[in-house]
């Protein structure tokens, strides 16, 4: 910085939180997300942009906390049994996946006139994908819990694994490293599974009794502390095993994950870990050597291509291996096609053995800082581009001169309880979807479910339209039910109409569509939740009664007027709490 002052830095924090405040939002509202965004302030504000600061690695080093910290975020959600139910994939997945980019990487560094050990070493860097990048899209796209994300977390685990082998193989092909004995090698090793044992007996006999006994003090800030020491000792100890700080704080987050603590510890570390975390992006964005660049950016540009090409190739090929769906495949193509923040320390290992020279690490650092700030450009235009989704209807029968008492559109969670008294009484009942998996879920439990679209004249006359008594449309979504109140209105003008209605909005406009019979999803249940409450104050059941038919009248006087005005008239009739709000 330019500007230096006593004790803490001020203007440095500034500096730092004022642009990610102004860039992320920005970023975000354009729709190229908030990785983009850090990584572009912390290009601004570096060495290589403004000047503002100049020893980015130095706050690297610091951000790479908000990594450990997300990982033991992520701990906390992989209970022991889920974890142990994806050991297949951690094993191999993970494992086929990362000797197949660690053979192919290697290529490029040989094909481009290097070394046999430095290209060896160069390709296996690329192979570890950001975990920090990664994480931060699944969590975006909301992706983490669902299958397709809970694989790629497995591959993330086995590549952190992985730095440990990598780190002893660096050892091994530096300038006499050959003379390191087996011995010397299985020491690590068993210092390394001596550590996770040892932080594996801790977490079970330790954690939740230390946790138990600051909970009975009542202070809060002692927890939020507790927390952060289990996070960053389990990181520093793991680290000192020669594991990943992060393989560290994961394990913690596991061996808390069915404690009785893991949501008050989620909430302590969730406000440092986002904090970190943008910080580690920001100084992504900073260490990005705009000057290297430029020196060999033929260099650069070709290796970014590359290695991206061939990593993204080597995903693919792997996820449709273990029967991925073209469009998992991609996407997860498309999300680990970067290289990763370990690739810092593997690189940095290799320097401080001659393996590689102080240019060569510079650019490997530039071409693994650019395969990172192009992820977030990737996903979005693999999102915007992507085709659409096929959904798979083998199986599905269509509907074909159905007779029955009712026809009910739509079978989500709405219709399958309204079909239920209809059923009790054995009236027959036609049912029709659009949702192939919803239908084959329905068929297990003992329902026939026929595939159509209910806005569509042919099907719902197949479906037995023109016979039937009443319709219900209970679809899941308003513009469709509307469009089809409408057009069973006009078309069979017999049959009795009810329909689902999502709030009063959409209520009012199924009366004007001609609707005979509605019902508001929520009304009812919500009324009688308030009643619940009021038995829960020692109110009695005939008084209850009382106030909720009092709540039914209102609401019909109110919806009357309505009908004949607008939206808004009828307001008098709604109870408010501004004059019964209680201020200490």
């Amino acid at each position: 910085m330019a500007t230096e002052t006593a004790g803490v830095d001020l203007v440095s924090v500034v500096t730092l939180l004022g642009a990610a405040v102004v860039a992320v939002p920005v970023f975000k509202r354009i729709g190229l997300g908030s990785v983009l965004g850090y990584l572009a302030a912390g290009l601004v504000i570096g060495p290589f942009g403004l000047g503002l600061f100049s020893d980015p690695m130095a706050i690297l080093h610091v951000a790479e906390l908000g990594v450990v910290m997300f990982l033991f975020i992520i701990g906390l959600e992989m209970e022991p049994s889920k974890l142990w139910a994806m050991r297949r994939d951690i094993l191999g997945l993970g494992l086929l996946q990362v000797l197949l980019c660690v053979g192919l990487l290697s290529l490029v560094g040989v094909v481009l006139g290097y070394p046999y050990a430095g290209s060896l070493i160069a390709g296996a860097g690329f192979t570890l994908t950001s975990t920090a990048i990664v994480m931060q899209m699944l969590q975006e796209r909301n992706d983490i819990s669902a299958p397709k994300g809970q694989r790629i977390v497995s591959i993330l685990l086995l590549e952190d694994l992985a730095i440990v082998p990598l780190l002893a193989l660096v050892a091994f092909l530096a300038p006499g490293g050959e003379e390191v004995t087996l011995v010397g090698r299985l020491q690590g090793v068993a210092i390394g599974l001596g550590a996770i044992a040892v932080l594996v007996v801790a977490g079970i006999y330790l954690l939740n009794p230390m946790f138990r006994l600051l909970a009975a003090s009542r202070a809060r800030e002692v927890m939020t502390a507790a927390a952060l020491l289990v996070v960053l000792g389990s990181a520093l100890w793991l680290q000192l095993g020669g594991l990943s700080t992060a393989m560290g704080a994961f394990l913690a987050g596991v061996l808390l994950s069915e404690s009785t603590f893991r949501h008050q510890l989620e909430a302590d570390v969730e406000p440092f870990r986002g904090i970190l975390l943008g910080l580690f992006f920001l100084a992504v964005g900073m260490a990005l050597d705009l000057s290297v660049i430029a020196a060999n950016w033929r260099l650069v540009a070709i290796s970014v291509v590359a290695f991206m090409v061939l990593k993204s190739l080597a995903i693919y090929v792997v996820a449709r291996m273990n029967k991925a769906s073209r469009a998992e495949a991609m996407e997860r193509t498309v999300l680990m096609a970067q290289g990763g923040e370990f690739a810092f320390v593997l690189y940095s290992a290799a320097l401080a053995v001659g393996l590689l020279d102080s240019e060569a690490a510079a650019v490997l650092n530039a071409i693994i800082i650019v395969s990172m700030a192009l992820t977030p450009v990737m996903v979005i235009l693999h999102d915007r581009f992507k085709p659409a989704e096929v959904v798979s209807t083998d199986g599905m029968e269509a509907p074909d001169g159905l007779k029955g008492q009712v026809l009910m559109i739509g079978f989500g969670r709405f219709g399958q309880i309204a079909c239920q008294p209809l059923l009790a009484r054995k009236c027959t009942i036609n049912i029709i979807d659009d949702d192939p998996e919803m239908i084959r879920v329905a068929e297990t439990f003992g329902f026939k479910v026929w595939f159509g679209d209910g806005t569509r004249l042919d099907i719902l006359k197949a479906a037995g339209a023109e016979t039937a008594r009443a319709v219900m449309i209970a679809t899941d979504r308003k513009e469709t039910t509307t469009r089809i109140a409408k057009l069973v209105k006009h078309e069979f003008p017999n049959a009795v109409i009810l329909a689902r209605a999502w709030d009063r909005a959409h209520l009012l406009e199924l009366v004007k569509e001609g609707v005979d019979h509605y019902m508001r999803e929520v009304f009812h249940s919500a009324l009688a939740l308030g009643g619940k409450a009021l038995e829960v104050l020692g109110v009695d059941d005939d008084e209850i009664e009382d106030v909720a038919e009092s709540i039914r009248r209102r609401d019909a006087e109110r919806l009357a007027l309505q009908m004949t005005g607008d939206i808004y008239s009828g307001q008098s009739l709604i109870i408010g709490n501004a004059e019964h709000t209680v201020r200490s």
